[in-house]
Formats: C-alpha cells, structure tokens, sequence
C-alpha cells in the first residue's frame, strides 16, 4: 500500500521521492491550488467575513491527481514549505479532498522539514503532527485585509484619481517611505563646512596626517568653520604653531561576527555585494532549497529560505565549528558556541537562519554544479554561516592629541587589525578595516615628541541629503518598522516597480509622480491607514493569532469598523477637494522655487494664469487656471516608463493623413499608454471600430513620425522569405511584445529590435534559435496541420494543434520522426485546456492554429468553489498583493 505526500514543487517532489522509497508516491501541489477570485464579494464581512475559494484549472487537476492518487492509500502526508504560506497550502488540499469525499479512511498528517535532505525529511516523517489552527487563522486574517484593503480602495482610487493603478496593504506604506525620503531629499538646504588637515612629522621624520580638533581654545563643531575666510585663518594658525604630543591613547577593541543570514539581511547583503535584486536573491535561494545532484542524489544546499530566526540547530553549530577548527585553527573558535537574538520588530523565530545543510560542502566543491549566480549567492550564505561562529576580531585604536600651546590642537588616529578572526573569512560593509582612518598604522610616538608641521590644507564640504532607499535598505527600514514579513519583502518592491509607482535608478528607489499622487492621495484622505506604526501594530495583531492569543475574526471586525467609515466618507469627496489636497501637499515637488524669486506657478503661456494640477481622464497633468482661454499644459515626470507626449492635446496629436484613404493618422494617450489610430469612430456603426496599435517598446511619441505611424498600423508586415523552407516571415506585436513569426514558429523579438525595420537575417537568426527548442516534423498525414515536438517545463512533448502528448522518458526530441510523433499522439493525446472567455462552448480543431496575439477560444472549466471561513488566498496581483 502506497502512501500520497504532498510538497508544493516537482523537483522538490522527485527529490523526496528518492528519499522516501516506493512505499511512498510524492506528489506537487504547484504552489497554492485555489485563490479567492478577483471580484467584489469573495470576502463578506456582513457573514462574519465568510470567503469564497476557487482553484483554477491546474489546481482542480492537481487535486483531482492528488484523489485518484489516494485510493487504497493509508495516509496522506501534508509536507508543503514550513511557514504560514505551506501552512495554508496544506489546509486548502485538505479541504478540497474532503469536499471531494476523498479522505474516507485516510489518516491527514502534517510534516515540515527545514531542509530538503534525507535525514531531514526522514525524521519530519517520523514526527507527524496536526495542522497548525493558529497559523492558518493568521494566514486567513492577513489574506482577508489584503483582499479588503485592495477591492475596497482601489475603486476609490480609479475614481478619484484617474491614471492610478491600486493600493495594497503593506505595498502602500512602503510606497509612502520611499516618496517621504524623495520629499526629505527635495527640501534639504546643502550647507557649507570647512575641515583643516595637515600633514605631520615625528622627530624620526615618520609621516602622518591629523586633523584639527580645536582652534582658539574651543572645540570645532561641524560648521564651525562656515566659510573660505574661517577656514583660511585656522590653516594659518597651524601652520604658525610649534606643535608636541600632549596626550597617546591605545586601547584594544573586539568585534564580533554579525549573525547568520536571515530573510531580509540576505536579500540586503545579496543586493549590497552582488548587485542582485531582491525577486532574483529569493529565486536563486528556492533553487538552492530545493537542491542540485551530487553524487546521483538530489541535494538541498541550505536550509529554508523565508525566515526571520537567527537561531541555529545545535548540531549545525557543532558542524560549523569543528568546520572552523579544521579550515583555521583552534585560535580561531570560541571557547563556547555563539547565540544570538533577532532584533528586528515581531521577529517569529520559528525557524531556524539560513545556513548551508552540509557545512563540509565547501562553495568551490559545488560551483560546477550551480549557475555563476547561484554559486556566487551560496558562497555568500556559506560564509557568513561559517563566521557567524569564529572568533571576534580584535583592533588595536590609537589616538593621538598635538597642542600648540595657542589654543590649537590636532588628533591622528589610527587602527591596526591585532587578530582577524573572523574577518578572516567575511566582511560587512561597516566591518572594512580599510577606512581613511582604520587601517591607518601611526608612528610610534609619546608624550612630549615635538612633530614638524609639513603642508597644511583646509578642504571645503557640503552636507550631503539623505540616500534615496536601495532594495536593501528600504528592506531594512521595512524589517525595523515591522511591516511586512520575509516572504513579501521582494513582492513588494517588486509591485512598486509592476505598478510604476517606483523607478529604479543607479540601484536607487525613485519615485514616480504617479506614485507620489498616490502616496498623497492616500495620506491625505486615509492617513491612518498608510501609517507605518498602524501597519506594524495590525502585525502585532497578526502575530498574536498565529500564536493563539487572538481571535482572526475579531481583529478583522476592528479593522473593519474603521476602514469601511473611512472608505464611506469618501463618497461626497469632490474631485475639486482631491486637486485641491494633492496640490498643496506636492506644490513644493512640482513647482520648486526659483533662484530668480519668481513665481514658478507663474503661467508661461499667458503670464496671468496661475499653474496648477489637474486632473484629466487619463490621468494627472499641469494646467493653467484660465483655462479654457489658455491651454497651456505640461505633462508630469515621465511615468513608470509609460510613453508620453507633450505635444498632445487632450490626449490627441494629428500626425498627417493616410495616403491612400485620405483619414487623420493620430497619436494618443490610452490608459494602457500611446497609441495610434487610423479615422474616427463611424457614429452610426457602433460595431466598427477604427483601426489602432500599440506603440512599440523603446518608442518615443514625442518624435513619432507618419511613416513609422503607417507601418505600426500595417503590421504584420512581411520580412521576406526563409531561403531553404521557402515559408514566410512576418514581424507584427502581440500580446506580450514583438515577434516574427514562421509557420506555426514564434520568437520574440529582443529589446534593441526595431519591428519595423527588422531584417530577413536577423529574423531568421532569431528563428534559428527558436528552433533549438522547437522542431515542425510536417503535416499530418490524415488531418492536416503541423506537428510540433517542443522542449517544456517537464520535458519535450509533442503538439498537434491542441492535442499534445510527453514524450517516453530518456527520448530526445531531435531524432523524433513523423510517424513516431503521431502514433504518440494517437497512443497518449490529451486535449489542452482552452483558454479565455472568447470561447465559450467552442472547441478547437485539432490542427488548426489561434491567430497571433489572439486568446484561444475555449469552454472554460466550472470554477471548484467553496464558501467558507477559509484562507483569503492571494486575491488579484493587481488589486490585493501587498
């Protein structure tokens, strides 16, 4: 009798399925199986704030894998990743099967694992337990105020701020820190400072620098010295004096290793020294978790990547330090092991820190094995693991004061690394030695030694702004605030930048004007809400759930009350109120004092109009207030990368007429972007539409011409001709960008491709690696069409119209023959699912291709639905993702 386990990914399934032997089946769930459906109505606070669960096709057929699997089975295992997030996912398999009638007789366990190696899963499988009620609850109550918060705002937002996109829970009060500290960096006053150095020699004629501490017999504050004339009076009092040591100071100083990486320090470390993006450190760390193949066998590298504990198993710690005594010696391991405790705000510290799962398995041992990125990433967690428990670094500082007996003193300072220890291994930012002044090695000197004065020089400064936020450091003020959890740091960055609220600039967080017309929307008329220690405290609440000291549904009912009357005010809310808030609170960032002192809301146009924001159908823009007499306007900062124009008027720019038809070719403004149309609308056919297209990526609407206009609405247009298959190649944009096209081949066309100009050999160069993955074997023989064999996500299969079939395994796809494809399909055929609404009762002919850039018409599944007090699964990206 086989035992079901369930995991969430196929190769952590094949993995496991090694481990566990043929008394076990390890099946994937792929993720989560069922979502709340994006529509009003999926969460209902009137029924005690029931919810709705749909699954979508693949997770209907993964249940449905999962039922027929469990037949005669015994036990069902529940081993999905150990945090809220696998907690929830196990809860919704469970509920689907039970609605399926497909646990009767079958014992559910629950089993977690916090690294996906043999002994760990093994012993996991050996120490069932219950699902945790607690942790699904949390799980509940947070995905119900995201959906809420989501569906219930952004309307609001649509409404009242035309050209927005949505507002999430947590992604808001991010957005607000990072358009708060843009608002700090435009409001700074720079401020002029002045320093003295000079450069000094002991009576051996041993050089060294010191800087000048007090003048006239007072210390020196940073500005101090203001001015040119300050700083020139103090440089000439220096080098007038006769100066001697007064005073030597040494004293030894120990620093100990930071501790070992948890979610949030990895991604700001992985940003920091590798340059990776929050989204790319947590891809390559679920690729880490789950494993490479050493030695035949499938093998996690570290341990569970989504973490807030810096705690670590005490046979781990034994491991790393008999590792350490190995690689460098006795001198360099504690007397006794090293413990540390997080602090950062609503640390769960359920599991253990991220670290390697076998220290002996060195980063150079595995490097052939992984990607240059996942080595360098490994090499990373490596190392701070192994360090985390070496011994302290040890410094010797020294300080020495120089006095002219005038009321001038100057101080040279320096530190010698006495003992590296763990420096040895790993450094922070903060742990270089190599500083302007640590590292510095001063002359021997003692009290009294003359030193001779060599050249002095003051040196100007400017105070410098606050830095715009990095992915890690808005990381890090997030962790410190505590908003949000490890899991959704990297989704909320990266929603910021979706959204185009955010632009990232020399690895900097820039705000656009759409995400700071959000942001002061958002804290002008729901300020609460957006408030970071309410964000942190809602946390809290959170937390307590998880923990069983707070009822979900009464932290929701709280939450409730008061959103609902805020969202409820807004209703009267006058689109003039909206401009007149947004106006006073972003005056200062869109119209900046002059240094001439004149008015910048002056109007350039017709100089009695007063500049103001407006808002417009598509969104925000500068307008002139005697309007309409003056149409000036002005476009905001170019959005989140969204084509602009300033030469369009209300939305619209005439680039000339059609040669032949003799219609007006415009430009306009869409709420999806620029594009252009061909005519106008025929009145009295409601049905004809104009003809239009999309702008290509990288197109400037600014300098748009007719021609490119004429050739963006005649695509597809033909390359040529392929020189050996005789087929034709079209360019044309689709869905998701420009591609050309070859018989039933696609490619897409790379970002510097111009669509319009492509070339016959770059198209087929472009085919030709298409191809790599993608081979037509011909017609079939009875019915017509194509059939294709394809590379996909779980091997090479083939594909005739909708029907495909895998391919037997250890087959490669280049030796496969015609007559072998269709017998499989024949043999092993299975419809695809249809896709789209379009399609509705319709079914596809096998052969038969959908049109470029069309939806597939196709009958769509009956969505599995349950009305429940279930977890809030991800409501829509769009609307809901913090």
């Amino acid at each position: 009798m086989t035992d079901i386990v369930v995991v969430e990914s196929p190769s952590k399934a094949k993995t496991i399925n090694k481990y566990l032997g043929d008394k076990y089946r390890v099946l994937a769930s792929f993720g989560h199986v069922r979502d709340l459906p994006a529509r009003d109505g999926s969460v209902r606070p009137d029924e005690d704030f029931a919810m709705d669960w749909e699954a979508d096709d693949r997770g209907a057929k993964q249940i449905n894998e999962i039922a027929r699997a469990l037949k005669g089975a015994k036990t069902l295992y529940l081993a999905t990743d150990p945090d809220r997030e696998g907690e929830a996912i196990s809860w919704h398999v469970r509920q689907m099967l039970e609605d399926k009638n497909a646990l009767k007789g079958v014992q559910v366990e629950r089993v977690t694992f916090n690294e996906i190696t043999k002994s760990a899963v093994k012993t996991a499988m050996a120490q069932p337990r219950d699902l945790d009620t607690p942790l699904i609850e949390a799980y509940l109550a947070r995905r119900a105020l995201d959906y809420l918060v989501g569906f219930t705002l952004s309307p609001v937002l649509w409404r009242k701020l035309p050209g927005s996109r949505s507002a999430g829970r947590v992604q808001s009060v991010a957005l607000r820190l990072v358009c708060e500290r843009e608002a700090e960096i435009e409001v700074f006053k720079t401020r002029e400072y002045w320093t003295v150095e000079a450069a000094l020699l002991t009576p051996g004629g041993a050089p060294f620098p010191a800087k000048l501490t007090h003048y006239q017999g007072r210390k020196l504050e940073q500005f101090d010295l203001p001015n040119e004339a300050a700083a020139r009076a103090a440089e000439a009092a220096v080098k007038a004096g006769a100066f001697a040591v007064s005073a030597v100071e040494k004293k030894r100083t120990r620093r100990n290793p930071p501790p070992p990486f948890i979610t949030s320090t990895l991604q700001q470390e992985a940003s920091r020294k590798l340059g990776f993006s929050s989204q790319h450190t947590m891809r390559l760390a679920q690729q880490l978790y789950e494993g490479v193949e050493i030695g035949g066998d499938t093998v996690g590298l570290i341990t569970y990547m989504r973490t807030d504990g810096v705690q670590l198993a005490k046979e781990a710690v034994g491991a790393i330090r008999e590792q350490i005594g190995r690689e460098f010696g006795d001198k360099y391991l504690p007397v006794a092991p090293r413990e540390y405790q997080s602090k950062a705000k609503n640390a769960q510290e359920a599991h253990e820190a991220i670290r390697p799962t076998d220290i002996t398995l060195k980063p150079e041992q595995v490097a052939r094995m992984l990607s240059a990125d996942q080595a360098r990433l490994y090499e990373l967690i490596y190392k701070r693991a192994l360090a985390c428990q070496m011994q302290a670094a040890e410094l010797d500082q020294t300080s020495v004061d120089l006095t002219d007996g005038q009321g001038q003193t100057l101080r040279a300072t320096g530190s010698v690394l006495a003992f590296d220890g763990f420096l040895k291994l790993y450094h922070e930012d903060q742990d270089d030695p190599s500083g302007d002044e640590e590292g510095r090695i001063l002359p021997p000197m003692a009290k009294g030694d003359p030193a001779r004065t060599g050249s002095v020089q003051a040196s100007q400064h400017f105070t410098q702004p606050p830095p715009r936020y990095s992915e890690a450091s808005l990381v890090k003020k997030m962790e410190e605030l505590g908003i949000g959890r490890p899991s959704t740091y990297a989704s909320i960055l990266g929603v910021l930048r979706d959204r185009n609220y955010v632009k990232l600039e020399n690895r900097r967080f820039i705000p656009e004007d759409r995400g700071r017309l959000v942001t002061a929307f958002l804290t002008s008329f729901f300020a609460h809400y957006v408030d970071t220690g309410f964000t942190a405290q809602l946390e809290d609440q959170l937390d307590q759930v998880a923990e069983g000291a707070a009822n979900w549904r009464d932290v929701l009912r709280a939450f409730w009350e008061g959103f609902s009357g805020a969202i409820e005010q807004t209703k009267g809310l006058k689109i003039s109120d909206v401009i007149d808030a947004l106006d006073a609170d972003l005056g200062p960032h869109f119209f900046p004092t002059r240094e001439d002192g004149s008015d910048p809301r002056a109007c350039p146009s017709c100089g009695g109009g007063r500049l103001g924001l407006k808002l417009g159908r598509f969104g925000s823009f500068i307008g002139c207030s005697n309007y309409p007499t003056c149409q000036y306007t002005r476009k905001l900062a170019v959005e989140g990368g969204d084509q602009q124009d300033d030469t369009l008027v209300d939305g619209v720019r005439v680039l000339g007429q059609h040669p032949e038809t003799g219609e007006d070719i415009t430009l306009r403004r869409g709420p999806y972007g620029l594009y252009v149309q061909q005519g106008e609308p025929d009145p009295n056919d409601k049905k004809a539409k104009p003809r239009r297209a999309s702008l290509a990526r990288g197109m400037d609407g600014a300098k748009l011409t007719l021609d490119e206009a004429l050739g963006l609405l005649s695509l597809p247009r033909l390359v040529g001709v392929h020189p050996e298959t005789g087929q034709k190649i079209e360019a044309n944009i689709g869905r998701f960008g420009p591609y050309v096209k070859m018989g039933a081949l696609f490619a897409s066309l790379d970002r510097d491709d111009n669509v319009l100009h492509l070339g016959l050999n770059r198209a087929m160069d472009l085919i030709a690696k298409k191809q790599e993955s993608v081979r037509t074997l011909g017609a079939h023989p009875k019915d017509g069409g194509d059939v294709i064999v394809r590379k996909g996500r779980f091997g090479p299969y083939v594909q005739w119209g909708n029907m495909v079939a895998n391919l037997p395994k250890g087959r490669e796809m280049t030796d496969l023959a015609l007559d072998e494809a269709v017998a499989l399909l024949a043999e092993k055929g299975k419809a695809l699912a249809p896709k789209g609404k379009a399609a509705k009762g319709a079914k596809a002919k096998p052969g038969v291709r959908k049109a470029a850039g069309t939806k597939e018409a196709a009958p769509k599944k009956p969505a599995a639905k349950t009305a429940a007090t279930k977890k809030p699964a991800a409501a829509k990206k769009s609307a809901t993702r913090s």
